[in-house]
């Protein structure tokens, strides 16, 4: 049964499908079969790792709301055990759809059933909201991984998504876990970066990732060919820390498997 993490912070530009993307990467190089949702309406996800949005026909919409299975809309990707499940920007209409549906915060929970059992990692990249898309994102998670900017406001608006993820806890999902928090655009020459750190740990103080993902023209290049950093540049420092990353997500996974 897979792991499924959701990716969320409700701020913008904080680096959460760059990390969706190349975590995922990662993963499958390192050997696990995975699987990522865009869930963001912006659909940066799916031309970030190569999928022509002009050849989808069904997406995470249509999954979501049961018009078609969520296998049925899986595609592939450069990666060879990599895989997507698109978005359009149809995706933006569940804001207005959600709220008049029953179990309106478990429709990709229900949705994800099917496939669960076929990946070792479901990772769901969720917009920059705390809205109904971003709540059921929450509500399928079994863990959050929550990416912060080393910038002035990174932390602002933090306090609300735990919160956020309190309230699930104790309403909706109760087994739901914070895997952790991941520190982006991070340049060690600055102190603005170093006060942001420690700022963090104030929040996580247990649960805070040793990679440090560094501020990179290259990651920010490679979506724009449709590659992950690990296919576009393998040898940039970015790339180096997404693989760490991934690693150590797969060290959590010994202590998650002890932990059931």
């Amino acid at each position: 049964m897979a792991r499924i993490i959701g990716i969320v912070n409700q701020k913008g530009g904080v680096g959460k499908t760059t990390t969706a993307v190349n975590l995922g990467a990662y993963l499958a190089d390192l050997g696990k079969f995975v699987l990522i949702i865009d869930l963001d309406p912006q659909t940066n996800a799916t031309s970030g790792i190569g999928i022509d949005q002009r050849n989808i026909e069904r997406s995470v919409y249509e999954a979501i709301l049961g018009k078609v299975r969520m296998s049925e809309i899986v595609q592939p990707t450069m990666h060879e055990t990599l895989r997507i499940a698109p978005a359009t920007s149809s995706l933006a209409g569940l804001n207005a759809e959600l709220p008049n549906m029953e179990r309106r915060e478990y429709k990709l929970h229900e949705a994800l059933r099917e496939v669960r059992n076929d990946y070792d990692y479901i990772l769901i990249d969720c917009p920059p909201t705390l809205g109904y898309i971003t709540l059921n994102g929450i509500v399928a998670s079994d863990e959050i991984l929550i990416p912060v900017q080393a910038e002035y406001y990174a932390l602002e608006g933090l306090a609300d998504l735990l919160e956020t993820l309190k309230l699930v806890k104790e309403r909706l999902r109760p087994d739901i876990q914070i895997l952790g928090a991941v520190l982006t655009m991070y340049d060690k020459r600055t102190k603005l970066s170093n006060d942001v750190l420690q700022e963090l740990y104030k929040y996580f103080p247990n649960n805070i990732f040793r990679s440090v993902i560094p501020r990179s023209v290259r990651l920010a290049e490679a979506p724009s060919f449709g590659r992950s950093i690990a296919a576009f540049d393998p040898d940039n420092m970015g790339a180096k820390a997404y693989e760490r990353l991934a690693r150590e997500v797969l060290g959590t996974e010994i202590f998650v498997q002890t932990q059931i």
